[in-house]
């Protein structure tokens, strides 16, 4: 035990990331000490291993409604990102060098659109709603004949929002625009069918959904032309060169089933959580903001604004009683910039970016912990506004 560690610690940051399942720690020790074979190889210890490759690739397909040729297995959901943005951006720059995303993308996505800016392509930031979503009049005005990526996440892991990404998808229908959406937080958790919502790029991570991390995938719809990032072999069809990681992907495959056949029970349970959690605030007082909203959010995410507070010392207060969540994304912890997500919606000169505190549950989360949760952070609100 560290010094100063609680003995009984509550992890409430699984929009960060989630701790793997047993059952899938079990299948990857399994697939690392029985098929080390290289998939590429002819052999039979390469032909096992390109036989889980296979079967990984029929069940993350059939989980979005897509075709196994249209998975790209991918080190996680930054090179997901990047391999749709930049690898559209380099085939179709012939018919148009601009580029549509929003202002509370992932680093991912809005970093390599930076990038792509300074490479001479044009890029417009579509703003959103006090709710966190855009409108779809302002995506449709932005449209242009030399658009040719629109790149709008599917729920935002800072927030929870849901965009209108079926509205998006019917939208984009009749352009030559290629619609891209960033799911990694809501894959697991979503109903996601790329057919219905008419995505011709998906980017998702493991280790959001009880995955292994370092190993994710990116769908491209069959026919859209994507130039590789990486240089190599042949493998993932001449689309991601390097040997496939076959332990991680078998065990990416085993957490699919079993958020799949979960996914009904658990999003009632998330959504109970949330409930529970403001319901206790209320009752004892503390005053608070939702950040978001309760229609169109994913049930895993909560975002409270605690005015009079700071999202610092708040952090380490919870720390210090155990309690582990987050200012926002993950991916800039440490950084004392205020998140981009809630300056896109309040403004840099709104208190909540300065308070806003993000609670996310997962499979490991019981309705107790949610109790002494919301009971501890009462507490500390009450101390750090005396």
């Amino acid at each position: 035990m560290i010094e100063g560690v609680p003995m009984e610690r509550i992890y409430l940051d699984h929009a960060a990331t989630t701790p793997m399942h047993p059952k899938v720690m079990e299948k990857m020790m399994e697939v690392m000490n029985s098929t080390f074979g290289n998939p590429s190889s002819i052999h039979t210890f390469g032909r096992e291993a390109r036989h889980l490759l296979d079967l990984a690739r029929e069940t993350l397909a059939k989980s979005i409604g897509a075709k196994e040729q249209e998975i790209i297995f991918t080190s996680g959901g930054t090179e997901a990102d990047n391999m749709g943005i930049f690898g559209i951006a380099e085939s179709y720059q012939h018919q148009g060098k601009h580029i549509i995303t929003t202002q509370v993308e992932h680093h991912a996505v809005l970093h390599a659109c930076q990038k792509l800016e300074k490479m001479g392509y044009e890029v417009t930031y579509l703003p959103v709603d006090e709710t966190g979503r855009i409108s779809l009049v302002e995506l449709r005005n932005a449209l242009r004949d030399d658009t040719i990526l629109v790149t709008i996440m599917y729920g935002n892991n800072e927030v929870g929002t849901i965009q209108p990404i079926n509205e998006i998808g019917e939208l984009l229908k009749d352009h030559q625009a290629i619609f891209h959406t960033d799911a990694v937080q809501a894959y697991g958790i979503e109903r996601i069918d790329v057919q219905e919502s008419n995505i011709d790029l998906l980017s998702v991570s493991a280790h959001k959904i009880n995955g292994p991390k370092g190993t994710g995938f990116l769908f491209a719809r069959e026919g859209i032309k994507l130039l590789p990032r990486s240089f190599g072999g042949d493998q993932e069809r001449k689309r991601r060169a390097g040997t496939e990681n076959v332990a991680s992907i078998a065990a990416f495959r085993e957490a699919v089933f079993i958020s799949g056949e979960e996914r009904t029970a658990k999003r009632e349970k998330f959504k109970s959580f949330k409930e529970i959690f403001m319901k206790m605030l209320k009752e004892q007082q503390v005053e608070f903001h939702l950040n978001g909203s309760l229609e169109n959010s994913m049930p895993h995410v909560l975002n409270l604004s605690f005015p009079g507070t700071n999202v610092e010392a708040m952090l380490v207060n919870l720390d210090l009683a155990g309690i582990a969540v987050s200012s926002g994304s993950a991916c800039t912890a440490g950084s004392i910039e205020p998140s981009h997500v809630l300056v896109a919606m309040f403004g840099k000169k709104s208190e909540r970016i300065l308070n806003s505190i993000r609670f996310s549950f997962g499979f490991t989360t019981t309705e107790e912990q949610i109790i002494k949760a919301a009971e501890e952070t009462a507490q500390i609100v009450f101390r750090l506004k005396k």
